[in-house]
């Protein structure tokens, strides 16, 4: 059994210490080689000139309802703007532009028919004749499933996700498909298929990921609103680096059927979540409603939240966690306004959670299971197991199928904290004990202020030198929490999209809404690009 004397945690601390230093001279040096490699800011997308895509998803159908659009029109506006953003962006891999202007046409008929009057067509159908995109992970029938996976390049899904389904039941239109990263494993979007997403704001930037492209689309206004997954933040990142809105909702309330890759086991399950990402925060509502199906009476979405009436908590940061990056002055301008806002009507309390700071440790044990379904399993799209040295050797001669990013996470798979261990045990311990601490805090009537990501999106590859930044959103998945990314307008420094997550307690969505909504009264929410 390991010593636990002073010396020993001397030792520990030094050399916690040296690799907090060591890591800090690395991502200093790789941001000034970036920084003079591009020299300039790249570009920005085309700004958006047509009014119509300026709408709200919810305003869209309830115009196309009240014929003073049609769902033709709406649906052709969207595919020209994507038409003319994705040279640059690269976010849409697939599309069914054909399919999706012929349900059109329908929608419009049955509007036309008087079939059903305007009051039940917003309540049996409240999204119909209005376009909706989603990432290439969430099945739409006849579109690619191939999660950015070179050997699923031909896969195309053979039925809906439940929530695909449920959101054409609700008279959506499925038009895009959005752009990932290998596998869906990793928080920029790009594979060997379809190469990288570029952001809109400043194209030498990340994305984000998984749901990268999804991020995109809704920032550039190539679509009203779209679908994303998130298991470690795969909503909140490309939200929040693409300033735009997106929820991750309570655990075991929006059906995972249908998507792939699947979770390796049921508590994993719980800890992957399909939600909404949009432009406006009174879309995320609407949408939840839908997605949630049978379970939407657990989150009492209708009952009233008076924003002033909230506990309001907030955390700046981790507090120091030696391999994350520490919260940059964007960020740190971000939280501090949405707090000297909160301070006009409530007082908000600072708390020091200090399990955060092993986020990233506790995220990675919780999810190992027994399933003995590894990434080198996940990555051969479970027809084998990938040798991770080979394809490195292969790689540096641009011969492998596989991105170099799932080559380091396969081999670092097996470095990790194995289920079953001691270790294991402690970090599933941590996540119990913060949870239930957090609980015990929000109560249900209280929310916790905390960064989505710490920095600004990053320039192209630099996340490889930055790993674990993305431990801000995945704790509060192996937590079950619910958890909103909320723009708040381009940082004074870089230009770049800022924005903070709001976090309730089980169940508690409706809170971490109504906060989204006031947050975006007060500070506009998403900004549209502008070119240079």
């Amino acid at each position: 059994m390991a010593c636990d004397c002073p010396i020993n945690q001397v030792l520990k601390g030094t050399v916690q210490t040296i690799a907090r230093y060591f890591f800090l001279l690395v991502t200093f040096a790789v941001r000034k080689f970036l920084e003079w490699k591009h020299g300039v800011k790249g570009d920005r997308v085309a700004p958006i000139t047509n009014p119509l895509l300026m709408h709200s998803a919810t305003e869209l159908a309830s115009k196309i309802r009240a014929k003073e659009l049609s769902s033709v029109e709406v649906m052709q506006a969207f595919i020209a703007r994507i038409k003319e953003i994705n040279p640059l962006l690269n976010c849409v891999i697939d599309n069914r532009y054909d399919d999706a202007l012929k349900e059109a046409a329908e929608a419009d008929d049955l509007i036309a028919s008087g079939k059903f009057s305007t009051d039940e067509l917003a309540e049996q159908k409240p999204f119909l004749g209005v376009p909706i995109s989603t990432k290439d992970n969430i099945g739409v029938k006849g579109l690619l499933l191939s999660a950015g996976l070179w050997s699923r390049r031909d896969v195309r899904a053979e039925e809906d996700s439940d929530a695909m389904a449920l959101m054409r039941k609700a008279g959506a239109i499925p038009f895009a498909l959005t752009n990932v990263p290998e596998l869906c494993m990793w928080w920029e979007s790009f594979n060997t298929i379809f190469g990288k997403t570029n952001n809109p704001y400043d194209t030498n930037r990340i994305v984000g990921g998984s749901s990268g492209g999804e991020g995109v689309i809704q920032a550039s206004g190539g679509s009203p609103f779209g679908l994303g997954s998130d298991i470690g933040g795969s909503i909140r990142m490309p939200s929040f680096f693409n300033g735009v809105f997106g929820h991750k909702p309570s655990k075991n309330i929006v059906s995972n059927e249908k998507c792939f890759p699947k979770a390796t086991s049921e508590e994993q399950n719980t800890f992957l979540g399909i939600g909404p990402m949009c432009r406006y925060a009174s879309d995320m509502k609407p949408v939840l409603k839908v997605l949630a199906g049978e379970k939407v009476k657990l989150l009492n979405l209708d009952k009233p939240v008076d924003v002033k009436n909230i506990r309001y908590f907030y955390q700046p940061n981790d507090g120091g966690s030696q391999l994350v990056s520490p919260v940059d002055d964007d960020q740190q301008v971000a939280v501090s306004k949405v707090i000297e806002h909160l301070k006009t009507f409530t007082t908000p309390t600072e708390t020091k959670l200090a399990a955060l700071k092993e986020s990233y440790g506790i995220w990675f044990a919780n999810m190992k299971d027994d399933s003995g379904i590894g990434f080198d399993h996940q990555f051969t799209n479970y027809q084998g197991h990938m040798k991770p040295w080979n394809e490195l050797w292969k790689w540096f001669f641009g011969k492998s199928e596989h991105t170099i990013v799932a080559i380091i996470m396969v081999i670092m798979d097996k470095f990790e904290v194995a289920y079953g261990t001691p270790e294991y045990k402690k970090m599933v311990e941590k996540r119990n004990q913060l949870r239930d601490e957090i609980s015990e805090l929000l109560g249900d009537n209280g929310v916790l202020i905390y960064p989505t990501h710490p920095t600004c999106a990053l320039y192209h590859y630099e996340s490889v030198f930055r790993p674990y930044n993305f431990s801000y959103t995945a704790i509060f998945n192996v937590l079950g929490f619910p958890a909103t990314n909320v723009p708040l307008g381009l940082g004074a420094q870089q230009g770049l999209p800022t924005g903070i997550q709001v976090v309730a307690n089980h169940n508690q969505d409706r809170l971490c809404l109504a906060v989204a909504e006031e947050l975006e009264k007060a500070f506009g929410g998403w900004t549209p690009p502008k070119s240079n």
